[in-house]
């Protein structure tokens, strides 16, 4: 394949898996942009739910990703593999979901001792115990979401996505304003949509994979289960490392006091967006790591990881750039109020510095996950972010005062540090091949 051929694959795998991660990241923005129109006490609420749940929905997302790679490398006749990866797979994600969920119940009565206003607490709540049900039906649409894209399917995946938030946001119109006739439920009424677009999701999704695995017996084997958790916990950690870190940074934030946690939770909500959509050139990356794996074919795969790197970083710098020019108008979209509105966009422009190295360690840890090396990765995102970037989080917003402002520079400081650490990670795994 020539450079361009590889650019071009990169790209029809990309934008449709770029598209459907935007679908679960855009349920979270449509959430915040309707709650911030109710006030600002409900919006730091899904705010400071949101710091927990995304938590667990992420952990969820990247330990499903193990499926991935083991289709990607498997034979597209051998069909016997491919679904009993498939229906193993499904075993586990549900089990998973159901896990998740009774965690995000246990940790309920003990959100007061975050040192939250007692009121955005009590919003919290309210929106957690709901939303996160949501988890068990995201996690069975997940793994016929990766059993799709393992085999460069991820057309499909993108357009149950898209469905799915529109109903997501249709829902959010009527429940939390009370249209037509609907009670006006307010935050709960955000966190009911979510679980309704979600169930959705999960049933549109086995719809659509139906024709490719009706007629198989059900077989589990414990193999298959053990060489997915391998992969898949490493994976999970991963996410709860990075985003933990967010969330830990939210929580800091939330001692300054609600506007800061909602101008925070605004210019995060936009980081989020351009973070998922690099998730999705990472998750090409994942499939074109795994096929070049499975051919054995060296070359290409040095040029499929290397390609993904410089298509994350021109999209992940445009994204920068729109983030300086529009800040002002972004940020009114979610609250009216000024203060909120100013300090959010000065938080956007700290954002705009990172968005390159938040893309190249995301499309890092991707190609990584395609040789199925997850361990060291994982190592290294938990050095980053919790060594280095959360007590510099405190020390730069609270010891030399530099407010909410410094811990987005911590922020910074360790994205930069995590994407520098995977790359050079790939280069060292590339030269220990040998087909």
């Amino acid at each position: 394949m020539t450079i361009k051929e590889h650019f071009r694959k990169n790209i029809s795998l990309a934008y449709p898996v770029m598209i459907g991660q935007l679908g679960h990241i855009m349920v979270s923005v449509a959430d915040t942009a309707m709650v911030g129109q109710v006030g600002v006490i409900p919006l730091a609420g899904i705010t400071f739910a949101g710091t927990i749940y995304h938590l667990l929905l992420l952990f969820g997302i990247g330990f499903s990703y193990a499926l991935t790679p083991l289709i990607a490398a498997t034979p597209p006749d051998d069909k016997k593999s491919l679904l009993t990866y498939l229906q193993n797979a499904s075993l586990i994600n549900i089990i998973l979901g159901l896990l998740l969920f009774a965690l995000a119940l246990v940790v309920l009565p003990f959100m007061d001792r975050f040192g939250q206003d007692p009121q955005v607490v009590e919003a919290a709540r309210t929106y957690m115990a709901i939303a996160c049900a949501s988890l068990v039906p995201l996690m069975l649409f997940q793994t016929f979401r990766q059993y799709a894209e393992g085999q460069s399917d991820t057309f499909r995946p993108m357009m149950v996505s898209v469905i799915a938030n529109l109903v997501n946001v249709a829902l959010n119109y009527l429940l939390i304003f009370g249209k037509f006739g609907f009670p006006e439920l307010g935050l709960a009424g955000a966190a009911y949509a979510t679980l309704i677009a979600r169930i959705v999701m999960a049933l549109l999704m086995m719809t659509v994979t139906y024709a490719k695995w009706k007629g198989l017996s059900i077989h589990f084997e414990w193999k298959h289960i053990k060489t997915m958790i391998r992969i898949g916990m490493p994976s999970g950690m991963q996410y709860v490392f990075e985003v933990g870190a967010f969330a830990m940074a939210a929580i800091m934030v939330g001692w300054i006091g609600p506007e800061a946690l909602a101008a925070h939770q605004i210019a995060l909500n936009l980081s989020a967006i351009t973070y998922m959509a690099a998730t999705g050139i990472a998750a090409a990356s994942t499939i074109r790591i795994g096929n070049q794996m499975g051919l054995k074919d060296l070359r290409n795969l040095k040029v499929a990881g290397y390609s993904c790197f410089a298509l994350v970083a021109v999209f992940m710098g445009f994204c920068g750039v729109m983030f300086i020019i529009f800040r002002n108008t972004l940020t009114s979209l979610y609250i009216d109020d000024p203060f909120v509105q100013g300090l959010a966009a000065s938080l956007l422009i700290i954002a705009a510095g990172f968005q390159i190295s938040d893309g190249l360690q995301a499309v890092g840890l991707g190609v990584l996950r395609g040789l199925t090396d997850v361990k060291v990765p994982t190592l290294v995102t938990f050095v980053t972010y919790w060594i280095i970037a959360i007590p510099s989080s405190y020390l730069l917003g609270f010891t030399l005062e530099l407010g909410v402002k410094g811990v987005w520079y911590a922020l910074l400081g360790g994205l930069t540090i995590a994407a520098i650490a995977h790359i050079s990670r790939f280069r060292n795994k590339l030269s220990q091949l040998t087909f």
